[in-house]
Formats: structure tokens, sequence, C-alpha cells
């Protein structure tokens, strides 16, 4: 299986890390592309935020019911800081595993990290910058993957 990881949010990295770890718990080979923004997610320090800007599904649990965020409430200064910390605390409350417990549980399963080298160009990241134990390549090491894959997702 592959994944191709193009956002970098907290609510956007979820979704690749599960798939990625729960595949190589049922013993499937994975690898995740890391490219564009989700190239931020293999960075050493995380400081991931939730945008509610332009995210009309968004609903957040609120006094016993779920409240539907307005769009243009995104627009206003620190939205982004309380969808953040509200949804950081949600995730604490319900004992959710963080990105960082996810990604190191991905290694450990021996999941295939790779950031995207023309995005850490383009970007001008350091290697220094990622955690360890990554590979770099481009766009030809995903196609190889890719090729032998039976499940490709891109997210």
């Amino acid at each position: 299986m592959t994944i191709i990881v193009t956002k970098g949010t907290l609510d956007w990295a979820y979704p690749p890390f599960i798939l990625a770890t729960t595949a190589a718990a049922m013993d499937v080979n994975v690898t995740m592309f890391f490219t564009f923004y989700g190239l931020g997610l293999l960075k050493k320090d995380l400081d991931l935020t939730v945008n509610p800007l332009g995210n009309t599904a968004m609903e957040m649990p609120m006094m016993g019911g779920h409240m539907k965020m307005p769009n243009i409430i995104g627009m206003l200064p620190g939205m982004t800081g309380l969808a953040t910390g509200m949804m950081k605390d949600m995730i604490k409350k319900k004992g959710v595993a963080s990105i960082e417990d996810l990604r190191e549980a991905a290694q450990l399963s021996d999941v295939n990290l790779i950031a995207c080298q023309m995005t850490m160009d383009l970007f001008e990241y350091k290697n220094s910058d990622m955690i360890d134990d990554i590979e770099y390549a481009g766009a030809a090491t995903y196609m190889e993957r890719a090729l032998t894959s039976d499940i490709n997702l891109y997210i």
C-alpha cells in the first residue's frame, strides 16, 4: 500500500498515519510519500494547527451537542488558535494518540517514510530539520512502489 501525504494540518495528519499503522499491523507493506505541505509532518518539531477557514464540514462537540462552525468565523483573528486548542484538548480527553506517537508507531512497524526531495529543495528544508530514519527520494521512487502495490491512496 502506498499513501501520498499532501496536507500538514493536525486534522489532515491523522488519516494517513492511522491507515498506515493499521495496514502495517495487518502485515501490509506500507510506503508513505510526504510531499508539499504534508512534508512538514516529518519535521522533528511539530506545531500542527487546525484551520477552520474553508472547512465547511467542521463541527465540534460543545455543550452536549455538536456545533457547526460557520465558515466566516474562520476569518476572525485567533480562530485558528481556538480551533487548534479545542481539537488538541478533545484529542487529549479522548485518549487519542498524538501524531508524534503515530509517526513513531509507523517507524516501529517498518512503514517506509519518504520525504519528497523536490519539496525539500523547494521549501529549503534541511535533512537536519527532519526526523531520523526516513528516506529522501522523488516521484520516480514513489511510482516504483505504487506500481507494485494493490492500494494507492492520495490524502
